[in-house]
């Protein structure tokens, strides 16, 4: 075990319970790899935080949940930021760089049915026709109306506590949340079906954690590190070199799975969809993981020349 070079380490995070989790997990982390370690939590109001009201897509573009957070390192309030690596625009901001990716969590969206249903082997293809979804994200809206057109796509805001309060109190008929989010805090009896695909492709970064320090600050770096995991590293690296090259923003109807089908074989596959699901793109292409970022690249280039980018415009760039 290695011995810091600086007590306390100060971590910026959002202030939501999930946020707090991610947070302290991180620290935990650092604690094991660095026995005399102090950790201080320093909590921060994001605008995405702010507005639990207004769609996503809408509140001003990419950073609504990492801006402040980030400030909070750049102004010296705090050493690290630790951000849902999802909410994370691929375009760096200046004076700090993305220094650690722990290993990530289970990626996958989940739909969750009101308790007190009845059960179904299936609860997507049991729900009604013109059933009610609760889901904010583009990019879940516009896969499954892409397998159910029927389906009525409405927006939902709040922490999970409070979309499943809703879900109860039978203001949706399902809700679709994060599967790793339900699980890091203790709800994953609700979880009536894991959307795996070719159904619904996961968000870039979906269950990752990144973490963000000073680019001048050396033993800060050095520390994150030793916590940084390689496979999850190169999975996002393709993940988020994809999105970047399609200058697609975190909100945009873009879905990624990326999959080691060995030690050193990075395969990636995406999609592009309209946002009535009526119109899809796929591409899928396999790399040495040390080339992440070229293969994240190419598969973007294969949907450019498809014709994706005409799916792309229309508040949905970068």
């Amino acid at each position: 075990m290695n011995e810091s070079p600086r007590t306390p380490l100060r971590i910026a995070t959002r202030a939501s319970r999930l946020a707090i989790w991610q947070a302290d997990h991180v620290a935990a982390l650092l604690r094991a790899a660095n026995t005399a370690l102090r950790v201080e939590l320093v909590e921060v109001s994001t605008v995405g935080d702010r507005d639990r009201t207004g769609p996503l897509s809408q509140m001003g573009g990419v950073g609504v949940f990492t801006r402040e957070v980030q400030a909070a390192v750049l102004d010296g309030r705090a050493d690290i930021a630790v951000h849902s690596l999802k909410d994370l625009p691929t375009e760096s901001v200046n004076g700090l760089s993305l220094a650690c990716v722990p290993a990530r969590g289970m990626r996958f969206d989940v739909l969750v049915r009101p308790q007190g249903g009845s059960s179904s082997v299936d609860p997507l293809e049991d729900l009604p026709q013109q059933a009610r979804i609760g889901t904010g994200s583009l990019r879940r809206q516009a896969q499954l109306l892409h397998h159910r057109p029927d389906l009525v796509l409405s927006d939902i805001r709040g922490n999970v506590e409070t979309r499943l309060q809703k879900l109860d109190a039978r203001e949706y008929d399902a809700i679709v949340l994060a599967q790793a989010g339900l699980e890091r805090l203790g709800f994953a009896d609700r979880i009536s079906r894991v959307l795996q695909p070719p159904l619904m492709l996961p968000a870039v970064g979906q269950a990752a954690l990144g973490i963000e320090c000073r680019v001048d600050d050396a033993s800060t770096t050095a520390l994150l590190q030793q916590i940084t995991d390689p496979h999850t590293l190169a999975e996002v690296t393709a993940e988020r070199a994809c999105l970047h090259a399609l200058r697609a923003g975190c909100h945009a109807p873009v879905g990624v799975m990326t999959e080691f089908l060995s030690e050193d074989q990075l395969q990636l596959q995406a999609v592009v969809l309209s946002r009535d699901g009526r119109e899809r793109f796929e591409a899928i292409a396999t790399d040495c993981a040390d080339a992440a970022a070229d293969l994240g690249r190419a598969v973007a280039e294969k949907l450019l020349m498809q014709g994706a980018e005409r799916l792309l415009i229309d508040g949905n760039r970068d």
